[in-house]
This record gives structure tokens, C-alpha cells and sequence, in this order.
């Protein structure tokens, strides 16, 4: 408490806080009691993030987070005793021993929760990346088909019991910020989430962390002793960084209209944009335009005459769909990443 204290004192000498701000903080449920949540709500913290991940105990012990289901109501019950505006909870589907049914128990456990948004993340298995994750048996994670499955019937159970798909991941309850501004064609999305705020900078504090600055993104260092070191010898601790230029900044609006929205008006990006390279969308995305009819023939989405929609079965493989444009991502080898299902 005492350095959670400090740190809320500092950053409020440090910047003037708009008293109608949202101050949003993720939780360990495992590392909490009552008192620090009610310390967390009177400095002033008004919405509060934790993740379940999966109410399955075989799941729980392969992943090393073990979370009791009564430890999980207590901390829900703790946080609307405390007065928080807005909780959160984190599922993950993909983990080793789920299946389609014992996620659908985790779905309905959570639904007895009754958070107000609830993210479902795909479960991202790179031990080439976190060696850790070598110790997770490979053969016990679910095909990309039964995940396929598992995420149509979290989208049927969470949307038949009142709570709207937001984007790829997110469910909100019907009077949600996040519902009414997908509902209003006003949702956006940063590498953080979808948000209500356009275009906001984010500054990122310590190891790791990202901030985005207007069109340059820099990430901090990641080893701590280098962090520290930095900091120390005045030096701004950035590991690496990247200035978009004019196609990033296109390609990234195309990206976010598709995630956010489900469609793209052409016109609107070439009224926004004047398509300043000196030709239309069509001639300047040709070779994507041409990689979506693909998709089209899949039924992932429909070409309209003066854009593109995406289907409701598109919506599932949305992550695929968008990254067409993303000129970076291609250039990489497929090894790198996890897959999108």
C-alpha cells in the first residue's frame, strides 16, 4: 500500500488529473484482501481489471495460477462493496486441458460473477519466445478447430445473456461506454484494448512497457538492472522505437476501421487521407484487395461497391482479415508469432 501510495502522490504532482478521468488498475486476485481493495478505490482508482483466465483446476495447475472459486467471488464481492464504476474480468481459451465443455463452465461461473466487460483472449503459445511455456505440454492444448468452436459458443453464451461483442475480444453490457460507442461508429482501438478515447498518447512506465506517442511508438528497456542503469545516468530507458510514415498511418487507419467497426467506407478514407499518394484505394491496395477476394470466396467478407464488410463469420477471424494490410507483419516469418486461432 505504502508504495502504491507513493506512486499515486507522485503522479499527481506530476500531472493534472481531470476529476471526470477514468483511473483504471489490473489486479492479482491471489495477492489481494478487502482492505487493499477499498485502499485502491479511496485513492481514487474507479474501474478495476483481474483475470480468471479458467475456473477449471487442471487448467489452473498447468498455467502455475491457481484461483479458487470462492477466492474469485470474494474479490468480485469486495469490488462492488468498495463502489468501483466498472470491473473487468480476463478469460483465456487455448490452455492446456481445456475443452469445449469445460469452458463453457468457465463461461457460466462468469456469468454468476456478473462483471461489466469480460475480454477473451486467445491463448498465445510461443515458447520459442517464453521459454517458460516449455514446460506446457504441447499435445494437451486444444486443435485450432475445437478453439474455433470453443469461441463460437463463449460469443453464443456471453451475447444470450445480455452482453454485446465488442471487437474481437470484448463483451460489455448493453449500456456499456464501449457498447453505445461501437453502436455510434465511435469505437477505437489501441495496443492495449478498444477505448472510447481517439487517439489518445500513452506513456508507459517501467520495464517493458509501451507508450505511443501521436505516430511514434518506443518501448522501454526489459531487463531491470539496464532499466535501472538508465535512469540513473539521466537517460530516457527506450530499448526501441519506430516513426510511422504516411503508409503506416493509412494502413493502421484501414486496420482499426476493421477491428473496430466491421466495415470500411473507401470514400472516407480517401476524403480523410485524399489518398495523397497520388492515386485511389483500389489502384493503392490492389495486391490486398486482391488477397480479400480470397476471403470473400470463404464467405469472411463481402466486397461492396464502395467498401468492405466483414461477415459474422469473419468477425471470428477478424485478426486475419486486418492483417492484409499490415505491410510489417508480412515481411516477418509466420515462426514468430502465435497463431490467430
Amino acid at each position: 500500500m505504502q508504495q502504491m501510495d507513493f506512486l499515486w502522490n507522485k503522479i499527481n504532482r506530476q500531472f493534472r488529473l481531470d476529476e471526470q478521468a477514468e483511473f483504471s488498475i489490473e489486479i492479482n486476485p491471489r495477492y489481494v484482501d478487502k482492505n487493499y481493495i477499498f485502499f485502491l478505490k479511496n485513492l481514487g482508482f474507479n474501474r478495476i481489471s483481474f483475470g480468471i483466465q479458467d475456473f477449471n483446476t487442471q487448467v489452473q495447475e498447468a498455467i502455475n495460477r491457481v484461483q479458487p472459486e470462492k477466492m474469485l467471488f470474494d474479490v468480485m464481492e469486495w469490488i462492488r462493496d468498495a463502489g468501483f464504476e466498472s470491473v473487468n474480468v480476463d478469460l483465456i481459451y487455448g490452455l492446456p486441458y481445456q475443452s469445449l465443455a469445460t469452458f463453457k463452465n468457465t463461461i457460466e461461473k462468469t456469468l454468476k460473477l456478473d462483471p461489466d466487460r469480460v475480454a477473451v483472449f486467445n491463448f498465445a503459445y510461443v515458447p520459442w519466445m517464453k521459454p517458460i511455456q516449455r514446460k506446457i505440454p504441447q499435445s494437451e492444448l486444444p486443435q485450432a478447430s475445437e478453439k474455433l468452436e470453443i469461441l463460437k459458443m463463449t460469443i453464443e453464451e456471453l451475447t444470450g445473456n445480455g452482453y454485446w461483442f465488442i471487437g474481437m475480444d470484448h463483451f460489455a453490457k448493453p449500456n456499456d461506454e464501449l457498447t453505445i460507442a461501437q453502436q455510434q461508429g465511435q469505437l477505437h482501438r489501441n495496443f492495449q484494448g478498444y477505448t472510447t478515447k481517439p487517439e489518445s498518447d500513452l506513456f508507459g512506465f517501467g520495464i517493458t512497457s509501451i507508450s505511443m506517442l501521436h505516430d511514434v511508438y518506443v518501448q522501454n528497456i526489459k531487463q531491470l538492472k539496464s532499466y535501472y542503469q538508465a535512469i540513473d545516468t539521466g537517460l530516457m530507458p527506450i530499448e526501441k522505437g519506430v516513426s510511422l510514415n504516411r503508409d503506416d498511418i493509412l494502413r493502421r487507419t484501414v486496420i482499426m476501421e476493421l477491428m473496430c467497426q466491421f466495415q470500411l467506407s473507401i470514400n472516407d478514407v480517401e476524403e480523410k487521407y485524399h489518398i495523397a499518394f497520388d492515386t485511389d484505394f483500389n489502384e493503392y491496395f490492389a495486391r490486398e484487395l486482391s488477397e480479400l477476394r480470397l476471403l470473400e470466396a470463404d464467405g469472411l467478407i463481402r466486397m461492396i461497391p464502395n467498401g468492405i464488410e466483414v461477415t459474422p463469420s469473419g468477425r471470428l477471424l477478424i485478426r486475419n482479415i486486418a492483417s492484409v494490410f499490415d505491410a510489417h507483419t508480412k515481411k516477418r516469418k509466420n515462426a514468430a508469432f502465435s497463431k490467430a486461432i
